[in-house]
């Protein structure tokens, strides 16, 4: 349960990094007071302003993007984008189709276009209560998954001259300072946010999300809860079905120490046990998801690899304590009278 919920959890961290990374840009400008979380700001910019960011000494390409992020039947984000501008940043790779043919044209990755049966270039999908045509399936990668014309999308947002934000490519990597500074000195965009991709990708990560950190903690804290309370009721069943055994054994001048130590030996392997069946099934259940639900990131890293391992064992053996500590301390004669 831990690596499973931990990989979907910081599969949407890592994804949103691999898909931010995909998209060629070297600096993003945000609105004054927006968050680094993409999707959640609205289009509150005229889309125009990507025309003065071209004419900024060393930018090479300058893009306006809609970030949308919906809550339908399930959580998605839907990008609008200026085709033409956008795919100058890193171009798109066409696996069928074609770009925007018109207005109620979608451009979707080969994740979405294998998710629940599959989808086809021609296909009429439902995007924010209305209906697009598939025209085009590109590689993975580039942002997002569903791609809209920006002024369309705009559109169903009530701005269609907006957009949320601005890609930029720069003709040299080590002019990074320079654009920042020509932007910054630009009328109008003083108070705008300007990063590189490297600044923006470093806030991607779990302890800048709201709240991402304190989720995992409750998940683990759930999760260690019962498996002690599970450890401790086989164990404490085992300590009263072998009463008799018990008495034997401390008949037979079995110390305190040792009888511990065989309960605690016998949780030991229960849990390794369980720990290896865990992993397994989280390998069957990474495999299932990524034919099932490939828009959906799987990810676990080495180290909660091992982490999962050592708060599953500590667990085991926390709840196997009292009910050792109850076996030791049995009288040998009540034990041999037991039944």
């Amino acid at each position: 349960m831990i690596l499973c919920i931990v990989a979907i959890m910081l599969g949407q961290v890592n994804g949103a990094r691999s898909l931010a990374t995909g998209i060629g840009a070297d600096m993003i400008v945000q609105p004054p007071n927006s968050t680094f979380l993409s999707g959640i700001s609205g289009a509150p910019v005229p889309a125009k302003i990507a025309d003065v960011l071209r004419k900024v000494p060393h930018v090479a390409v300058a893009a306006p993007v809609i970030v949308n992020l919906t809550a339908g039947a399930s959580l998605e984000t839907i990008w609008g984008i200026d085709y033409a501008s956008f795919n100058a940043l890193r171009p798109f790779v066409f696996i069928s189709g074609t770009p925007f043919q018109g207005p109620n044209d979608v451009i979707v990755d080969d994740y979405f276009a294998r998710s629940d049966k599959g989808h086809h270039v021609g296909e009429m999908i439902t995007i924010l209560t209305h209906e697009f045509r598939i025209c085009g399936i590109v590689e993975h990668g580039k942002g997002g998954r569903k791609f809209l014309q920006i002024r369309t999308l705009g559109g169903l947002m009530d701005n269609p001259d907006n957009a949320s934000l601005f890609y930029l490519r720069s003709d040299d990597p080590n002019n990074e300072d320079l654009i920042r500074k020509e932007i910054v000195a630009t009328p109008g965009l003083s108070d705008y946010q300007v990063k590189t991709m490297a600044e923006q990708l470093s806030m991607l990560t779990p302890e800048h999300l709201p709240a991402f950190t304190i989720a995992l903690d409750v998940v683990i804290g759930i999760a260690v809860i019962i498996g002690f309370l599970v450890i401790f009721q086989s164990m404490y069943t085992a300590v009263m079905e072998r009463t008799r055994e018990i008495g034997v054994l401390k008949s037979l001048g079995a110390s305190k120490g040792y009888i511990v130590n065989v309960v605690l030996r016998e949780t030991a392997l229960i849990s390794i046990c369980g720990i290896a069946l865990g992993m397994l099934l989280t390998q069957l259940i990474k495999t299932w998801m990524s034919y099932r639900f490939p828009t959906l990131p799987f990810f676990v890293t080495a180290d909660w690899w091992l982490r999962g391992t050592l708060i599953a064992f500590a667990g085991g053996i926390l709840g196997a304590i009292y009910p050792a500590l109850k076996a030791a301390s049995k009288d040998p004669i009540d034990a041999l009278a037991y039944e």
